[in-house]
This record gives C-alpha cells, structure tokens and sequence, in this order.
C-alpha cells in the first residue's frame, strides 16, 4: 500500500527456492586446510582469520538449524516500508511509540552490519517498560546497497548524500526535527546529518567521534595516547579488509555474492575481532544473530554493493566539518577505533555526556543490549536537556 508521501509498506519475504539454493551451496562448499596456527588458544586462534574448524562449525548449522523464516517475523512485527529518494529505493524499520512525548530517533548501522544490529532493542527504546524512561519513534533505514535497499547504479551515493537522504526520510515520516545515532558508517553518516543538517538534529549519540587529522598527542594522558596508537595500530596491520573494498570493491564482491562460505567468514571474520570477547564471538552475540545479518547479505546478493560504501567514503569525512548540536558520545572498549576525547572536542564542540563502560566492542546492540539501551537513553536524554 502506498501513502501520499511516497512511503509503501514492505514485506521481506524470500521464495523456499532461495533457501533451499542457500542450503545446497553449503553442503557443497570447498574449503581450504586448516589454518597453521593449530594449537593456539583464545585470540591467537584467529590470528590467520576465521578458523577452520569454527567455520565448519557454524556453517553446518547454518544449513541445518539456522531459521530465516523467524527473522522475517521479527522484521514484519517491527513494521518496515519503502520510499524512493533521488531516484533509489531505501528500505527502512519504523516503529512509533504509544507515547505522547516520544522524540523521533534515526539509527545508522554500520558495515559489516545492517538493520539487525538494532533489532533486538527497537521495542525497548520505542515502549519503555518504566514508564519514566525517555521514548522515542525509531526509524532504522537500510543503508544504499545494504539490505532491501536498492543498489546504487552510478557513484555519488557516499556518507554526504545518505545524511541528505535521511534528513528527506525523516521529513516523509513527520520528523521534521529528530535525534540521531550511529556506529560505524553510521557514526559517520550521524556526524555528517548534526554537521550538514543543525536545523533538523536535535542532538547526537555516537560510538564513532573521530577528530580532525593531524592533531598531537601533546598533552593526552597515558590512556588517551593508548587509544591513539591501537586506532593507528588498527589502520596500518588490520584495515586490509577496508583497502581491499576501498580500491576494488567489484573484485570481492564476486566471491561475496557467488560463495555463501565465502561471504559468511568475510563477515564472521570481523564479528570475532571487533567483539568484545576471547575466543569468538558467540560469547557475547548468537549464532543466530550473526547469521541474521550474513543471511541478509546473501539473499539480497549485497556483498559487492555494500562494499562500495567504502569506495565512496573511505576517508572521507570533511576535516573542516563540525558539529555545534549537544552530542553524548560512548566509546567501548574494544572498538577498533578510539578517539581520545580531547580530539573529538576538536570536531564536536558540545560534547553533553562523555562515556567510557567497562565492557563492550564493535557491536553493543548486540554485544551488552541492556547497556547500550541505557547508555543511550541516557545519552540522549543529556543532549535534550543541553537545547
């Protein structure tokens, strides 16, 4: 059904052949030997990439135990819908609250993640149970390429034009003025919505507060200098997977959309390492979480167009942006990246609430949901006090 403003309700519903192709592609996977780090524990296990035996492991139960048909339902129950924005189909959850004095939210996933990393905490920020907690009407769109998103068929579709879209979606939906939140590409696209859009953004919450380039570590404290070097540490031994779809996203792409083993341990790879945990990340994440977003991938055959959002924005974002709306800023501690805060002051000039939890990495909606819910509750509710 289509309203007058363009918006159509949407049903994610995959054909039994999909499914079943999925499945056959499994139990006819090739894979390679085992890694030569056999013997190692904890971390070191991963030090070559995704081990053999943990993907064999979660592969099978992929093709025997895995439900898509469950994850539909959870979609469906949340409520999605379809608009068109300069000519590109985006797909988008939307779930309003009861509540009178609910604040329009927006919520920006990342890569490799999608709309299920918020999946599991909509109703709880939408319907609080104590009544006395900030509500909100959450709207999680699927980023261009991602997803039951369309695919761009030109360049153009970087971090700048998605905040312009989303600032078109949200005005669609009645929210003239909102919040914002991200992690990731979405702590990007959050930092570009407050920077472009101040008339539209209330306020921010973000995981992801990266300054301008080139400032000293002159003056940080041991901690901070700590952050500054694993963030440095990162982008120099353990980016490649960000080069590779930064200058040749077509070229992975190929096997990320032909190869289901292949898509789950490019995905798998970066759940295990970004997560906050020691040997994998289904200490912290399910199994079932992890295959809802790598499943996503594979029946929308995404592999190569999400990987463009790199080649469109890698290192991208404007030095000379800042950010004047409150912002309430978290910083886990096992994110791969990690601003000290006197760096970010340098770009967000209203820092509200500043967050450091003991516990957490890459992915907190899914990794410490309770947590996150709080914090970002919390978060939020500062940068509304701070107008």
């Amino acid at each position: 059904m289509s309203r007058s403003d363009g918006i159509t309700a949407f049903d994610a519903r995959v054909g039994d052949a999909e499914l079943a192709d999925l499945r056959a592609r499994l139990d006819a996977a090739r894979l390679p030997e085992a890694e030569t780090v056999r013997g190692a524990t904890g971390r070191r296990r991963w030090d070559q990439g995704v081990p053999l035996a943990d993907l064999i492991d979660v592969a099978h139960y992929w093709r025997t135990g895995y439900d898509w048909r469950s994850f539909e339902d959870r979609l469906r129950r949340i409520g999605q819908f379809r608009t068109t924005i300069d000519g590109l189909g985006i797909h988008f959850l939307h779930r309003r609250s009861r509540r009178a004095d609910a604040t329009p939210l927006i919520m920006t996933h990342g890569w490799p993640g999608s709309v299920v990393e918020f999946i599991d905490v909509v109703d709880e920020l939408a319907n609080p149970v104590d009544d006395g907690a900030a509500a909100f009407h959450v709207v999680i769109p699927s980023l261009p390429g991602f997803g039951f998103s369309d695919k761009p068929s030109a360049t153009g579709w970087g971090t700048e034009k998605i905040a312009a879209a989303w600032v078109e979606l949200m005005g669609r939906l009645g929210y003239g003025r909102f919040l914002a939140h991200g992690g990731d590409w979405g702590g990007n696209i959050t930092t570009v919505l407050a920077g472009r859009f101040p008339d539209h953004v209330l306020g921010i919450h973000t995981t992801f507060a990266e300054g301008p380039p080139g400032l000293s570590t002159d003056g940080l404290t041991p901690e901070e200098r700590a952050w500054a070097e694993e963030t440095a540490d990162f982008w120099a031994n353990r980016a490649g997977y960000a080069k590779q779809q930064a200058t040749r996203p077509q070229t992975i792409g190929y096997a990320l959309v032909d190869s289901p083993v292949g898509l789950l341990a490019w995905i798998l790879d970066k759940f295990a390492e970004w997560s906050d945990t020691e040997d994998g990340p289904f200490e912290t994440i399910s199994r079932d979480r992890v295959l809802d977003d790598v499943t996503l991938y594979w029946l929308t055959r995404s592999g190569a167009s999400a990987a463009r959002i790199y080649a469109e924005s890698h290192a991208s974002l404007d030095p000379a942006l800042r950010v004047e709306v409150p912002a309430a800023i978290t910083i886990y501690p096992r994110d791969i990246e990690k601003y000290p805060r006197p760096w970010s002051e340098q770009r967000y000039r209203r820092i509200v609430r500043w967050r450091c939890p003991d516990r957490g990495g890459h992915f907190p909606s899914l990794e410490v949901p309770d947590l996150f819910v709080a914090d970002l509750r919390a978060g939020l509710t500062e940068v509304l006090l701070a107008r």
